[in-house]
Formats: C-alpha cells, sequence, structure tokens
C-alpha cells in the first residue's frame, strides 16, 4: 500500500506552518501521529502470546524482522540475505519492574510503504528521498495489561525500529532493553566521551567511567561495525526528544552482542543523576537506526536516513539559515576588524569570537559584557556592513537563562553561537539541547553545539541547529587514521564541527590532507584556519591551498564517495551547482586512488588538483603542488597521496 508522507507522518509539519514548535509540541506530534496511525494500513489479525509470529519490512536488498518467540520480542536485520543483526532482543523496562516485551500478545499488525521526497535548508543533498516498508504491531503485556508498540522499517539505505507506548497518562522508564547481536568476526569502532575510535571486538568495549560517571564497557554513538567482507554497518538515532541519550555496551557472556544503556549521568558527570525518565503518554521512544552499506563507501552516502527518521521542520521561515565559512578571531577589537577583512577576502561567511570574549569562561557566569579589550558593536557593525556574521561563544555555565541572553544577541546583531561543554546525556539535557536550538531559532541565531553532544537528525526539525562536536576534533592534532575513520562512524550520524588547521606545524598530516578535509567531511558550518592569524597568510603566494578554500562551499546539491575504506582512505566528490570538489584523504600508509569521473556532466571540465609534493622530513612539510589538466566523464584520475597525505579536485565546466 503506497500512501502520502502527510498521511503518515504529518503532525510535526502540519504543526510547523503556524511557527516554531515547542518541545512538548514537537514530542506529543510524533506521539499522536502514532496512535492516529493505528487505523491505517492493511490490518492482520491478533496473535496469542505463546505463538511464534513474526513481520518483516523490506526495501532495496536490506530487511528487517519482528517475532514473539515463546511470548518474547525479538528482532533480526539482513542485508541481501546476509547477516546485519542476529536474532536480538526487544523490550523496554519501566520503574515499577515492568518488562514490556518479556511476554506479549500482538493485537494488532499493519504494514504499508511510503514514497517521497523532500527537500533540506542545507545538507549533502538538494533533494531527500524518503522511501521505506513500515511494519507495525500494536502490544498488551500479558501481566500488567500495559498496551505499546514496535514499529520497524526498511530502507534501501539500512533498517530502524523504536518503541510506542500507547496508553494515555504517564509512563516512567527505567532501561531499554535492545540488543544488538552482531555475526561472528565483526569488529566494532568503539569510543566514548570524544576519545579516538578503538576497534575491537563486541565483546571487548574497553570499562570506562568514573564514580561520577556512567561506568561500564559503553561506547557512545554513532557506532560502526565492519563485518563479512565489505559489509559495514553504523548503528545511530534519531529523533531523540524527552529522552536520555543511547549508549551501547558489551554483554557478559555473549560475545557478538551490544546492549542499549539510557544514560543516568551526564557525560562528563557535571549534572544531577537520573536512573529513568517520566514521559508522557502516547510517547514514541528515539529511533534506533542501523545505517548499512554493501561498501564502506556507500555507507557514507546511506547517512540520510538519520534525517528521513526525524521530525519535518518545525520552522516556516527558514530563508535566515546561512551556511558558510568561519574564522575565528583573537580577543581584541582589531582582531575582529582583521577578521573581518579576511573573511571577504578569503570567501568566508562569517567570523566568532571564542572563550574569553566575555571573561574567564568557567569562573564568569555573565555572557553579557565583553571584555574591554573588544568593541563589540563596532565590530557586529563593520561585519554586517560587509556582509560577514558574527558568532559568539558561550559556556553552559551563562546559560541559565537562555531566552534573555539569546534575545540580547539578536538586537546586538549577532548572527550564531557556539555553545561549549555541552555534554547531554540524561533526559534533562536532552530537553536543555533541544530547548536551546528552539530558543536559538526564536530568535534567529544559528547554533553550534560543542564537546559531548550527540548527533540524532535534530538539524532536520531545527535546521538553525546547523552543527554539534561530539568527536576527537582537529584541534588536537590526531593521526590521519582517526581522519579517515570519521567518514565512516561520527559524520554518519549528522553534522561535525571539525576546526580544518591549514598549514600548522603540529599537524601530523599533509596540508593536502587538511584541504581534503574541506569535502570529504559534511560540515555545513565548517571553521576554517584554526589557530592562524589574517597576517600569517599575507603573502598568498606562500600558501597554494588557499584558492580551494576560497572557493569551497559547505552545502551541496549532490555528494558522492568514490571510494573508502575505514581508517585507510576515503574519496568523496561534492557538487554545488555546475562545480565538483573532490577530497581524498590517506591514512599513514602512501597510497594511489583510480579514480573514475563518470559522475561528470557531459563536455569538459578544467581540474585543478592540489596534490602532495614530495613528503617532508614531517607530513606537514610536504608542500602542496598544483596543476591543471582537462578531463571529460570518460576520464580516470590517479589520485597518489604521500603517507598521512591527500588531494584536492575542483572539477569546473570548461
Amino acid at each position: 500500500m503506497r500512501m502520502s508522507g502527510a498521511q503518515v507522518e504529518p503532525t510535526a509539519d502540519r504543526a510547523g506552518r503556524s511557527g516554531a514548535l515547542t518541545r512538548r509540541g514537537v514530542l506529543k506530534g510524533a506521539a499522536v501521529t502514532v496512535g492516529l496511525a493505528a487505523g491505517i494500513g492493511a490490518t492482520r489479525p491478533a496473535y496469542a502470546a505463546e505463538e511464534s509470529v513474526s513481520a518483516t519490512a523490506r526495501m532495496g536488498g536490506n530487511s528487517i524482522t519482528m517475532s514473539v518467540v515463546d511470548g518474547a520480542l525479538r528482532w533480526s536485520a539482513q542485508h541481501d540475505g546476509r547477516t546485519v543483526i542476529d536474532t536480538s532482543a526487544l523490550g523496554l523496562r519501566l520503574s515499577d519492574g515492568t518488562v514490556l516485551g518479556s511476554h506479549v500478545t500482538v493485537t494488532r499488525n499493519q504494514h504499508w510503504t511510503l514514497h517521497t521526497t523532500w527537500s533540506p535548508v542545507y545538507g549533502r543533498n538538494a533533494t531527500v528521498t524518503d522511501h521505506y516498508q513500515e511494519q507495525r504491531w500494536n502490544l498488551e503485556d500479558t501481566a500488567s495489561g500495559l498496551r505499546f508498540g514496535v514499529q520497524i522499517r526498511a530502507y534501501k539505505t539500512g533498517v530502524a525500529l523504536r518503541y510506542v507506548l500507547l496508553d494515555t497518562g504517564t509512563a516512567t522508564v527505567s532501561d531499554e532493553l535492545t540488543t544488538f547481536a552482531f555475526p561472528d568476526g565483526t569488529t566494532v569502532y568503539s569510543a566514548r566521551d570524544e576519545d579516538v575510535y578503538n576497534p575491537v571486538a563486541p565483546d571487548s568495549i574497553p570499562v570506562t567511567g568514573t564514580s561520577g560517571t556512567d561506568s561500564g564497557p559503553l561506547t557512545d554513538l554513532p557506532l560502526t561495525a565492519t563485518l563479512s567482507g565489505e559489509l559495514i554497518a553504523c548503528v545511530c538515532e534519531s529523533s531523540r526528544i524527552d529522552f536520555p541519550r543511547l549508549m551501547l555496551g558489551s554483554v557478559p557472556g555473549q560475545p557478538n552482542t551490544l546492549a542499549a544503556f539510557l544514560m543516568e549521568h551526564t557525560a562528563r558527570g557535571t549534572g544531577p543523576v537520573a536512573t529513568d525518565s517520566t514521559v508522557t503518554t502516547p510517547f514514541a521512544t528515539p529511533w534506533r537506526a542501523v545505517v548499512i552499506g554493501s561498501t564502506h563507501a556507500e555507507l557514507v552516502d546511506n547517512a540520510e536516513l538519520v534525517l528521513n527518521l526525524a521530525p519535518p521542520s518545525a520552522l516556516t521561515d527558514t530563508s535566515w539559515i546561512k551556511p558558510g565559512k568561519v574564522f575565528r578571531c583573537e580577543l581584541t577589537t582589531a582582531a575582529g576588524l582583521a577578521g573581518v577583512d579576511f573573511a571577504v577576502a578569503r570567501g568566508l561567511q562569517y567570523i566568532e569570537y571564542d572563550a574569553g570574549w566575555y571573561g574567564p569562561e568557567f569562573s564568569t557566569p555573565d555572557a553579557t559584557k565583553p571584555i574591554a579589550a573588544i568593541d563589540l558593536p563596532t565590530v557586529v557593525s563593520y561585519a554586517t556592513s560587509k556582509g560577514i556574521g558574527v558568532f559568539l561563544y558561550v559556556n553552559r555555565l551563562a546559560l541559565t537563562d537562555a531566552d534573555s541572553l539569546f534575545g540580547l544577541y539578536k538586537s546586538w546583531g549577532v548572527a550564531g553561537i557556539k555553545l561549549g561543554f555541552i555534554n547531554d546525556g540524561t533526559q534533562a539535557m536532552t530537553n536543555q539541547v533541544t530547548g536551546w536550538a528552539q530558543t536559538a531559532a526564536e530568535y534567529r541565531l544559528l547554533i553550534d553545539m560543542h564537546d559531548d553532544v550527540r548527533p540524532f537528525g535534530y538539524e532536520r526539525t531545527y535546521p538553525n541547529f546547523i552543527s554539534l562536536e561530539g568527536v576527537r576534533g582537529n584541534e588536537h592534532f590526531p593521526t590521519a587514521t582517526h581522519n579517515v575513520t570519521l567518514p565512516f562512524a561520527r559524520n554518519i550520524g549528522g553534522p561535525m564541527d571539525y576546526t580544518i588547521c591549514y598549514g600548522q606545524s603540529r599537524d601530523t598530516t599533509t596540508n593536502a590532507h587538511q584541504m581534503a578535509m574541506a569535502a570529504v567531511y559534511y560540515q555545513p558550518l565548517n571553521f576554517l584556519f584554526w589557530y592562524d592569524k589574517p597576517s600569517k597568510y599575507s603573502n598568498p603566494a606562500n600558501w597554494p591551498g588557499l584558492p580551494w578554500f576560497n572557493a569551497i562551499p559547505t552545502t551541496w546539491d549532490e555528494s558522492r564517495t568514490l571510494a573508502g575504506s575505514i581508517g585507510e582512505y576515503v574519496a568523496v566528490a561534492r557538487r554545488n551547482g555546475d562545480t565538483w570538489y573532490l577530497g581524498a584523504m590517506t591514512n599513514e600508509t602512501s597510497r594511489t586512488l583510480s579514480i573514475p569521473l563518470s559522475f561528470l556532466g557531459g563536455g569538459t571540465y578544467t581540474a585543478t588538483v592540489y596534490a602532495d609534493g614530495t613528503p617532508g622530513t614531517n607530513p606537514y612539510q610536504t608542500p602542496v603542488m598544483v596543476s591543471t589538466r582537462t578531463v571529460t566523464s570518460e576520464s580516470t584520475l590517479d589520485v597518489a597521496m604521500a603517507g598521512a597525505g591527500g588531494q584536492a579536485i575542483i572539477l569546473k565546466p570548461s
């Protein structure tokens, strides 16, 4: 059965036509939609608890199955007949000890297919296809009589599931019992609290945490798993509203299994402990998504699954939301004015004053007054006259009254805010993160959340939530191996603020590697020239990579991942208008990739190639060599990269 998008996912979209939704409005919209959908689609008979029954959703070679075996809920997923998730548990535990999923009766079974397209405000592609098959069970817990449901969806890009609490009132959830049983031989890429990725067996997630944090063999999402051959999957979450953040943990005695863990502390233990979460019902939990690729490169191109599962935009007017490139200024008036001139000269859209512009960030709770060295009205006025926006950094200690603070910044003419040390985790922190994004939208401010915040598709619902960190950042000068892991892991979940460090002597990679990041990573808000001053580039002839950064945009009409292997290498081409930007990066091993240019349109193109020259003693000393050639869609480029190197290529119609 084919249905329109308005029938299946209407509520947030309809409500959005009257303006920005409140958090409760988005939540109730999602929950009520679940309830209304009970009469939609094909309906099958109920089943007794002792029967073994199953339902499968299929799309594009992917399938997800939920089943009741001896009264207990289970699920599994396959790609082209190969196991991605073996038989695994489903269920929720309530605070009174009730386990929803251990002994159930199926009271209704529905299924349908949806096929629509939508256009994001910005993104990897100008148009996103939302095509899935869904199966939905209404269930009754035979012991308590409580009613709940499970939804499963199959897309060409992966599979997803979530729970629905159907009774009207409130419910207090203490645990989620979902497990992910991977096939033998799986390696997972574990990382916690913005650490580096650690490839381990599922039963070998390192034990981390302290007495004041969630402790155990736990890993943050997104969590990537390499399966047999080229098959690869990435576990993400989407539509996390009024609910704790999900982590995954190893399970004793089950070597291939990871189990859901709902966070009880903030990410670094900086807030109150919450062992359970009370929600207003009907209520839909966040989606647990498994993005699937038959190759590592395909996984990167399938990341929009996370967005498709998120509620549609709650904003009626998004014309003020502008992606772009940002330069961080030193904390003086003169540096701000010089930063504006540098932004104009280098094709950037924003400047930013970072930590310290209103005083020491961890001892100054008042972010309403600049330090004496900064005449902020003069800088903002000058920036505005040049078409450059201004971002201001705010530590969480100064966010006690976000409405008043954001309103003040809007009155100053500020374009966006970068929030620091926002360590989400508990239900309350989720609500703060989403609430700050909503409040910022009311004042037409862009928002960039920093530190240990993890993506959940909210940039679709509130497109002013334009970026977030949640990653071991480039300002730490990580290894090339780390850099070529991220496209297949953290960046699958959503936008990633990674602060490109071009021409830095502390880099462990080449300059061409740093340049390529601007095309390889999805960064709609891209901080460039991190740690730099405009004076460094006063003689552009010394910096042959500058024209690449001048030209490259941050939002795209089309994206293609051309080659890749997690932790080894990656090549991505992205189109804006009629020009393609191709970035390739390798780990510490030098290599040459043969890249067919079949994605190009007709006619000839001029390829401007920024490549590694003869390697220096250290990778950052490797010069950037610039060359041009004429190519067509029939051409193949041999992309040679030094160890920890890369290439950046502009392909422009001749």
